[in-house]
């Protein structure tokens, strides 16, 4: 392990570049964007698109893309809704409006990135979700018509069909489904970010923003300078909320993964993976996975850790026992691979919320506006919390906010030490369920009162 690399494999490989200056002295503007993640970058590209010559500033605290938005595993899951079965149990009767303003932003996503001429590595080829264990497999079989009947398109793989698709001895079942796509999760941070200077908007980087004044004017305090605006996007996700309100409406889970040296295509037909699709388990401890464009495999999830007191912290970015874990877990999914080797290790925060996706709501006189919570679904998500921040600061009456999930707020976390110890208890019976098939009476509870925990 102590050859690895600690740090995220998409950032370790991307050309250096020239930073964004910070912020000085007092400035003023009309719209101001507070973080420079994808929620905040596409809350600008859409902005300076919808309303040209706008006057518009982002400011990051560290560097565009440095956290989630760089250490992700590239996935693009066109939910908005972190799946359509949380859709279902949550909002059954928007399922289907659901599934239809997933699939337009989704479309909506793909044109801008070939539009401006992001150089992502935008790949669609599907993705693939295994069960482990018969209990897995049934639910999955019972939830592919489901799916399907609700927009999202799913086809079971039984056990009479899965040597097809995997040579892995730890799968029994699958479902497959056409949606969805992956990329270079930080190159299409920097393209958005080329995409929105192109537009105009001004971006200042190593600008933490310590204070933001609301009683009367809008003004947002770094350690250099300030500045007023007449509107306000919050984009700060993980990061501690800027707002009272929004104290508990999120807490920051924190998400690992590994990335093995370059594979030959010899060694992905020995565990029958010859496409480009994307890979997870249908477990509650699940690993998410994929290919790089130089034959690499991304293995991350499994371990969702919450630190007491929601920390904070670079250095809990890295966490031997979870790395020990994913790489155990790697070698019994496929053993075929014993003796690849590891050459990158990292971690970084998501922001999850008890209904696992994104909530947004304007505050302030209608002059603030936030969307967090993507709940570790938000590459593609993030763009539609943006559309919805927008609209919300128009006013203007859309279908996006006519949907339950932007109309009506998830229940907060409670304060701690209750909140530690509700989390650690969740993730203990999501992984007894993973063992035994059965929700136990925390986890019914914790359902018929709307509360969720997830990354």
């Amino acid at each position: 392990m102590h050859d690895r690399i600690a740090r995220s494999f998409w950032i370790d490989r991307a050309p250096k570049r020239a930073p964004r200056p910070s912020l000085h002295g007092n400035q003023h503007t009309d719209l101001l964007i507070i973080g420079g993640g994808y929620t905040g970058l596409w809350s600008a590209l859409l902005a300076a698109e919808r309303e040209p010559g706008r006057r518009i500033t982002l400011l990051e605290g560290g560097t565009i893309g440095h956290a989630a938005s760089g250490r992700n595993g590239g996935f693009v899951e066109p939910s908005i809704s972190h799946g359509i079965g949380n859709a279902l149990e949550r909002w059954p009767e928007q399922a289907s409006e659901i599934a239809r303003l997933s699939d337009e932003n989704f479309e909506g996503m793909r044109a801008d990135v070939a539009r401006h001429g992001i150089a992502c590595d935008w790949t669609e080829a599907g993705n693939l979700t295994f069960a482990r264990t018969q209990w897995q497999a049934d639910a999955l079989e019972d939830f592919a018509p489901e799916a399907t009947a609700h927009g999202e398109p799913t086809t079971f793989i039984g056990p009479d069909r899965i040597g097809e698709f995997t040579k892995s001895p730890a799968y029994v079942a699958a479902t497959h489904t056409s949606a969805g796509a992956t990329v270079d999760p930080y190159k299409l941070a920097l393209g958005l970010l080329d995409a929105v200077l192109a537009a105009g908007v001004e971006v200042y980087e190593h600008s933490i923003v310590r204070r933001l004044d609301h009683a009367s004017e809008l003004r947002a305090h770094t350690e250099r300078g300030s500045i007023r605006a007449k509107q306000v996007v919050l984009a700060t996700n993980a990061y501690p909320p800027l707002l009272r309100r929004l104290a508990g409406v999120t807490v920051p889970v924190y998400d690992y993964a590994l990335m093995t040296e370059p594979l030959s295509d010899e060694q992905f037909e020995r565990i029958g993976w010859t496409g480009q699709e994307g890979l997870s388990d249908a477990g509650n401890q699940f690993h998410y996975y994929r290919k790089t464009d130089d034959g690499r495999i991304l293995w991350g999830g499994y371990d969702a850790v919450y630190y007491f007191g929601s920390r904070r912290s670079e250095s809990l970015t890295q966490r031997a026992e979870t790395f020990a874990t994913l790489e155990r877990n790697f070698f019994a999914t496929y053993p075929q691979l014993e003796g690849v080797r590891f050459t990158h290790q990292w971690g970084g925060m998501i922001d999850t919320s008890t209904q696992f996706c994104v909530t947004s709501d304007v505050v302030s006189r209608g002059r603030i506006a936030y969307a967090v919570g993507f709940t570790g679904l938000g590459v593609a998500a993030t763009r539609f919390g943006a559309q919805v921040m927008l609209d919300q600061l128009t006013g203007e009456q859309t279908d996006r906010l006519a949907l339950d999930l932007v109309r009506k707020h998830p229940l907060r976390f409670p304060p701690e030490p209750a909140r530690a110890l509700g989390v650690n208890l969740s993730r203990w019976s999501m992984a007894r369920e993973d063992e035994t098939g059965r929700r136990n009476l925390w986890l019914r509870t914790m359902d018929a009162v709307g509360l969720g925990f997830d990354s």
